[in-house]
């Protein structure tokens, strides 16, 4: 009997230094735990998305701070969730621009800040994501929200036009180019397309089954060297694992140029445009026109669209003098009609 007692109070004395632990563990994230958690990034850690430092997020009212690279981030969503009046599913490809195209619209429409929310993730899942009736899961957590604009490749707007996902009209505003990625300089020695199929050269290539970017770099691997340099890339290098195939390039490739995961990976211009001039230690390397692949990119009114006006108004700013040197700046060029 008494060695049963003195078994319980072992015990409670155990459980109440658990107790204490826990409790100076919980103080210590209330205190100087939480000020790491809430953004103060270790050395290293600014080559890790999100970039723009909170540039792009219009929301006026942020609460609690709450982003740790490579922990919690979500990295392709943007704004606030509660009540926004303009909704934008915007393929990735110029993420980057977001943060000054919003900004600049919001001065045009004051009646709009801090209350526009836009996703930019690959345009197959935006697509995806209007048909799942505007839910999403990223992690743990799945919301809904419906958009007003759906901006992509003119071919994927008009998929989804056939679909009566959106409503015409269609309104193409700029054209892009592609390029090849490379760490600052160039390691890998790539001067041409066709120097991505050597065995040795790790690259990194968006999946064509979920980014419509793939099918266009294809469509210039076989203008450069034809179908075997196309199944080099994408079969041959793919099976040996010299290549890396990305869900979201504009967010991996540079990713993994910077952690010296690959030595090269076809992108947009403009992305390689955009991270050299935030300071990452990335360049790149021309393709010819001969060669090249340009797309144009265009919007439309979603069905449905809750704010139908408020996405006019955006289609015809993208489209003005303004918003056209924002693009610009990142190397787009405007639509002319041939």
């Amino acid at each position: 009997m008494r060695g049963s007692v003195m078994l319980v109070k072992l015990t409670q004395r155990r459980r109440f230094r658990s107790a204490m632990m826990i409790a100076a563990l919980g103080a210590a994230a209330l205190t100087g735990g939480a000020a790491s958690a809430a953004g103060t990034n270790l050395p290293g850690d600014e080559i890790y998305p999100p970039w723009q430092n909170g540039a792009n997020n219009d929301a006026v009212h942020r609460g609690v701070e709450f982003t740790i690279p490579k922990i919690d981030v979500l990295a392709d969503f943007h704004g606030d969730l509660t009540d926004p009046k303009l909704v934008l599913f915007v393929g990735g490809n110029y993420f980057f621009a977001m943060a000054w195209l919003v900004k600049e619209f919001e001065v045009e429409h004051p009646e709009y800040k801090g209350r526009i929310y836009w996703e930019t993730i690959p345009p197959g899942l935006l697509a995806e994501q209007i048909r799942q009736g505007g839910k999403v899961t990223s992690g743990n957590m799945t919301w809904t929200i419906k958009p007003d604009v759906f901006l992509a490749g003119l071919a994927g707007v008009n998929r989804v036009l056939k679909e009566g996902l959106v409503v015409a009209p269609v309104v193409p505003y700029v054209t892009n180019n592609l390029t090849i990625m490379v760490p600052k300089g160039n390691p890998g020695h790539i001067t041409s397309l066709a120097d991505l199929a050597k065995p040795e050269l790790r690259i990194a290539m968006p999946n064509p089954k979920f980014e419509g970017i793939g099918r266009q770099i294809q469509k210039s691997l076989k203008k450069a060297g034809g179908e075997a340099l196309n199944t080099a890339v994408y079969e041959t290098k793919v099976a040996s694992g010299a290549t890396t195939m990305t869900h979201v390039h504009h967010r991996q490739t540079p990713l993994f140029l910077l952690e010296g995961r690959v030595q090269g990976g076809v992108t947009w211009q403009s992305e390689a445009k955009f991270q050299e001039s935030i300071g990452h230690p990335i360049s790149h390397v021309d393709i010819p026109a001969k060669d090249n692949t340009t797309a144009i990119y265009a919007g439309a009114i979603v069905k449905g669209a809750a704010h139908p006006e408020a996405g006019k108004a955006w289609l015809d700013f993208i489209r003005s003098p303004k918003g056209l040197e924002i693009f610009e700046r990142y190397g787009f060029k405007p639509y002319k009609k041939s």
